[in-house]
């Protein structure tokens, strides 16, 4: 089992307020996870839009948003330094979920979910993505594509209010369940919602799926873990952090796909300006004539 993190509450505060995915999301100032207290805990971790009167008012809520993202790291790491949720690496959990009776559940949204999963494990998000077709809701998926979405590939996330009765309808509150997201930190507020709601036996697989090779989980899906929770234009063109690091073991032929797209879309463009150029001369004699 592995050791408990060090430092937890200060790294989670520097998640949440550093641009997420840089590693792969670079979701911009604007549309970053926020923490917002429910009345049933403190510090439910929400994804949602920063919505400011001016900068003044901006700097306040962010002020506020860092104040509880502290709290929350430091309740998680309470939490796993006590041993009421336990730790393990991505191999751990792949050798107890392939030799035990424990049950995994993936926690991750719905497009990250479709790519990459492990095989016989439970699927309840704790987020999932936006399906609200009303003003708010395009609002934010206008915002969130704009201010970074179309180059990330990052969707807008709604919180599952339903998340522990889902689970409690699913699993014993003592079953032993471990708890997977994409790169650690979904899966331990989910690990601190069940563990509120009477759950005993949780384990938290620390770093995610991301974090795994491909040999500790049996996976379905048509991506590898690590490749998941990317998209966008830096998808396409193999600009991620995750891609580089999988070109560096695949060799030439991983880098050529997306030299080929490269080019590609460099032709492309050239030809559309080359094209637009000559149907400029054409439109002007014919607007003469």
């Amino acid at each position: 089992m592995a050791a408990p993190p060090l430092g937890l509450a200060h790294r989670f505060a520097g998640v949440f307020t550093s641009p997420v995915v840089a590693r792969s999301d670079s979701r911009p100032r604007g549309l970053r996870p926020v923490l917002l207290p429910s009345k049933r805990w403190s510090g439910v971790v929400r994804m949602g839009a920063v919505v400011g009167g001016g900068q003044e008012g901006e700097e306040d809520e962010e002020l506020r948003q860092t104040k509880e993202q502290a709290a929350a790291g430091r309740r998680w790491e309470t939490l796993i330094r006590e041993q009421k949720i336990k730790t393990l690496t991505p191999r751990e959990a792949g050798y107890t979920f392939k030799l035990t009776d424990k049950a995994l559940l993936d926690v991750r949204p719905s497009n990250e979910r479709q790519k990459a999963w492990v095989k016989g494990s439970t699927w309840i998000p704790i987020f999932d993505v936006d399906t609200s077709v009303d003003l708010g809701g395009l609002s934010k998926k206008v915002s969130n594509f704009v201010m970074g979405g179309w180059w990330s590939g990052s969707s807008t996330l709604s919180f599952n209010k339903n998340f522990v009765q889902q689970v409690e309808e699913k699993f014993s509150k003592d079953t032993d369940i471990i708890l997977v997201c994409q790169k650690g930190l979904r899966s331990l507020a989910a690990c601190e919602q069940l563990y509120n709601a009477g759950f005993e036996n949780l384990f938290w697989v620390q770093g995610g799926l991301e974090a795994a090779e491909e040999e500790d989980f049996e996976r379905e899906g048509s991506q590898p873990f690590k490749l998941a929770a990317i998209g966008g234009v830096s998808e396409f063109f193999g600009w991620t952090d995750q891609q580089r690091r999988q070109a560096a073991k695949e060799g030439l032929g991983y880098r050529l796909v997306f030299t080929g797209r490269l080019v590609g879309a460099l032709v492309l463009l050239d030809t559309l300006f080359l094209g637009a150029q000559r149907i400029g001369p054409l439109l002007q004699e014919l607007q003469s004539r």
